[in-house]
């Protein structure tokens, strides 16, 4: 018997299930286990979060207002690199605006899209970065580039996006 309509079973599930596990019924064990779920998913899905609600036996409305109000928690799939773009005013004055436009005309986001398509890069701007003496400054992951041009960016960018990049190709990565 054909089982072709059936939906793959996310295994992620299974694993959570089983962290989840040490948490039941512990109500003040809310972060933890978000932060654990988050490990395993990349970011927080709905149907996690409805699980971590169940197993610690709170309320959907209180899961969803911790998971929104602390900042290292994302209810959206995160890219593969994480581009940290300084909008503080150091940076601001120093052209840090031209650079932010650069990233998101090289990563191909708009509409207030903060992940590319193919899940290669997020686009995090943050309030400062505390390299206000390089300024306009940009981190990808841990790496931080300083006094940076506009044109700079397409060249940094490329340096992180997948094998699929042609040798020498410092062009825009979208």
């Amino acid at each position: 018997m054909c089982n072709c309509d059936a939906k793959a079973k996310d295994n992620r599930f299974e694993l959570l299930e089983q962290t989840l596990e040490k948490y039941r019924g512990s109500r003040g064990k809310l972060i933890p286990a978000l932060q654990e779920t988050q490990a395993i998913f990349g970011y927080l899905p709905a149907e996690a979060l409805g699980m971590v609600g169940k197993v610690l036996k709170l309320p959907a409305s209180e899961v969803y207002g911790v998971a929104t109000f602390y900042g290292q928690f994302h209810l959206q799939p995160r890219g593969k690199n994480i581009v940290k773009v300084c909008t503080g005013t150091a940076c601001h004055v120093r052209g840090g605006g031209k650079v932010l436009d650069e990233v998101l005309a090289c990563l191909g986001l708009e509409n207030g899209e903060l992940t590319t398509a193919d899940l290669q890069f997020t686009l995090d701007p943050v309030a400062c970065i505390g390299a206000c003496g390089m300024a306009p400054v940009m981190m990808v992951n841990n790496d931080v580039y300083g006094r940076l041009e506009p044109q700079d960016v397409s060249a940094i960018l490329a340096r992180y996006k997948n094998s699929e990049q042609e040798e020498g190709d410092q062009g825009c990565v979208a």
